[in-house]
């Protein structure tokens, strides 16, 4: 029996009818529509479903979308704003910290959580913050650079 949910995605307030099974990943990207959070694993271990909720990054294919009920979600889709690129986006592009590009968007998530909850870290914390993020095309390091140059005031 499908449960009327009420959640807030991106800044935009949503109410949907929804079997308890399905997760929050198969719901943002099947029912509303937002396909930037990718599907890799579906058992929470390579972190390209990571969205913010609440503000700390879970994987999408873990939760189910009725533990959602009246929480806050953001994904990839929500990190722009009026246009412009939130600045972990720029430097990643800057750093060259993408190349295929399927593991960026639970990346971006990730060092997004951490450094609104750890403004400025040290190199050996944001290292550790993408640990559950797995990405086979850059490596980490250009993408910690990226996290460090924004925990600096850049770009």
């Amino acid at each position: 029996m499908k449960q009327l949910m009420h959640f807030n995605v991106n800044g935009v307030p949503y109410e949907e009818e929804i079997d308890p099974r399905r997760t929050l990943l198969e719901v943002l990207r099947e029912t509303i529509g937002l396909t930037g959070t990718k599907k890799g694993c579906d058992d929470g271990d390579c972190g390209a479903c990571t969205v913010l909720l609440g503000g700390k990054p879970v994987a999408s294919c873990l939760v189910l979308a009725v533990e959602c009920q009246d929480r806050d979600i953001t994904t990839i889709e929500g990190m722009a704003l009026d246009g412009e690129l939130h600045p972990l986006q720029a430097a990643f592009i800057k750093h060259g910290a993408l190349q295929c590009g399927f593991c960026i968007p639970g990346t971006l998530m990730t060092a997004k959580g951490f450094l609104d909850e750890n403004p400025h870290p040290t190199r050996e914390q944001a290292t550790r913050a993408l640990v559950g993020n797995l990405c086979r095309c850059t490596g980490y390091t250009r993408m910690v650079d990226a996290m460090m140059e924004v925990a600096k005031g850049g770009p």
